[in-house]
């Protein structure tokens, strides 16, 4: 076995470990010399271009088109919307010149002080200020809206506790923004794209979630309403992995986005915002994956399946070469991405467990003893079990036995995640549930001050109020007061 799977942390032993470990020993991205930034490396990177090609189909599919709007933010737009500001002053860099020059001391460069900014600029932590700005422009009758605009970029966040993936100053997302001439085609909006994102996450991540609506501490700044996909790690926390956004007609009001009706009267525009990132990137990792390395879902994977040769001498490789090349074919013609490795620098033992460490669904290794008998070993990755199938038909096998791997990751998230969730009653049991981890259900009464009170004391926040589910109100566990229905606490990421 490789040394790095030898040296991969267990999840029982540290949890936290485990995750750094697994990110940088499976090449999915490293540390870089920008304080609180990360390099994605070409495997990590190729994982999140196949989200991109999904989520950026599914979004076209609904008739949104991609755009691109500037990093750079002038100051004065996030004045104009007071809560939107509020929730970002923390966490903007803010770009206050614009040239460097040599040190007058010649020991290195400074910034030139004739070089200062009139107005200074934000590295864009979202974008709706400067995009509400630029459909002030294109709006100006009902016949200009719908406006349902993507846009895939980084943004920039002061973050001072970071992690890869699941928390960068600088991350990689896509950005939603949607005009409407009415409240309900904006809310119409959110939940489409809320769904989606539930789609998503169901189909190709493998990963269940809770669809639901943030509670007013927790919802986006300068938003109505923030509507959420909350999933929950092998850990017990609960991770964040998409939201959409009602913004009402806050941002239209800020920057005067005004169209004329069909009445002919003017009237402010209805905006929606919605938004993934490399976050996701974090859930995928830690909802599946084992002390053996990652476990990805075959829709995901860069490599689905890989081809290990077992050989003697060139004489024997270029013998299973020579059966392998149709199957490789093959299987392509099917779509499945597959990568046939003869490389000769690295031995067969060390390809199974780099392949196994970064969680490639299936592996099949061919020797010369498998062509004489017409067979091949097939290892799939989710159960880690080995059996032996014929060489005849074996793409076809492999194509079905694909879906059934993303088929049982699924499940087995399922499973664990239903096992995590659980009613809870009084404040005092909450408090010794929430030690264990997972989802509570409990009733709330609905008050910001109690919400901050359970936070304070327990560190655990409202996830989001269900959707679907009982809706059978009850008493608030902390003061006794009547509640509407049950909602999601846990402590996150």
């Amino acid at each position: 076995m490789a040394k790095e799977l030898k040296d991969l942390t267990k999840r029982s032993e540290n949890y936290s470990q485990w995750y750094d470990d697994l990110v940088i020993k499976a090449d999915l991205a490293e540390r870089s010399a920008v304080r609180g930034c990360m390099v994605i490396k070409p495997y990590g990177y190729a994982i999140w271009e196949k989200m991109q090609h999904e989520l950026d189909r599914m979004f076209k599919e609904t008739g949104h088109q991609n755009a691109y709007f500037p990093l750079l933010i002038p100051k004065s737009f996030l004045s104009k919307e007071a809560e939107h500001v509020e929730g970002f002053a923390k966490e903007c860099a803010v770009v206050t010149h614009h040239r460097l020059m040599n040190s007058p001391d010649g020991n290195g460069v400074v910034v030139d002080p004739e070089s200062k900014l009139e107005e200074e600029l934000i590295i864009r932590p979202t974008s709706e200020t400067i995009i509400w700005n630029t459909y002030r422009g294109w709006i100006n009758s009902y016949r200009d809206l719908p406006i349902l605009i993507n846009q895939w970029a980084n943004v920039m966040r002061w973050e001072m506790r970071t992690r890869m993936f699941l928390r960068t100053a600088e991350f990689l997302w896509q950005e939603g923004h949607t005009a409407h001439a009415t409240r309900e085609e904006a809310l119409e909006e959110v939940l489409r794209m809320l769904n989606i994102y539930n789609d998503f996450a169901h189909n190709y991540m493998a990963l269940p979630v809770i669809k639901g609506v943030k509670s007013p501490n927790e919802r986006f700044a300068g938003a109505l309403d923030t509507y959420t996909i909350e999933a929950m790690m092998q850990d017990g926390k609960a991770l964040q992995a998409g939201t959409s956004h009602f913004l009402g007609q806050n941002f239209a009001k800020a920057f005067d986005v005004t169209f004329i009706n069909k009445e002919n009267k003017p009237e402010l525009v209805w905006a929606t915002s919605w938004g993934v990132s490399t976050r996701l990137m974090g859930a995928l990792i830690m909802s599946h994956s084992d002390d053996n390395g990652l476990v990805l879902p075959p829709h995901l994977a860069p490599i689905q399946c890989v081809i290990v040769p077992i050989y003697k001498n060139s004489e024997q490789l270029a013998q299973i070469t020579e059966h392998v090349e149709p199957i490789v074919k093959e299987l392509r013609a099917l779509g499945v991405s597959v990568k046939y490795d003869n490389a000769e620098n690295r031995r067969p033992g060390f390809k199974f467990a780099d392949y196994e460490l970064k969680g490639v669904p299936v592996r099949l290794a061919i020797g010369a003893r498998d062509i004489e008998n017409g067979t091949v070993e097939l290892m799939r990755r989710d159960t880690l079990e080995k059996q032996v199938e014929p060489l005849e038909g074996i793409a076809q096998y492999v194509k079905g036995l694909l879906e059934e791997i993303q088929n049982n990751i699924y499940q087995k998230a399922l499973r664990r995640r239903n096992e995590m969730i659980r009613e809870v009653n009084s404040y005092d049991e909450f408090k010794v549930e929430i030690e264990k981890g997972g989802f509570l259900l409990c009733h709330w009464d609905g008050t910001p001050e109690t919400e901050e009170k359970i936070k304070a004391e327990t560190k655990a926040t409202i996830r989001c109020i269900p959707l679907d589910g009982d809706k059978t109100p009850g008493l608030c566990m902390v003061t006794g007061k009547p509640s509407k229905q049950r909602v999601i606490f846990a402590r996150s990421y």
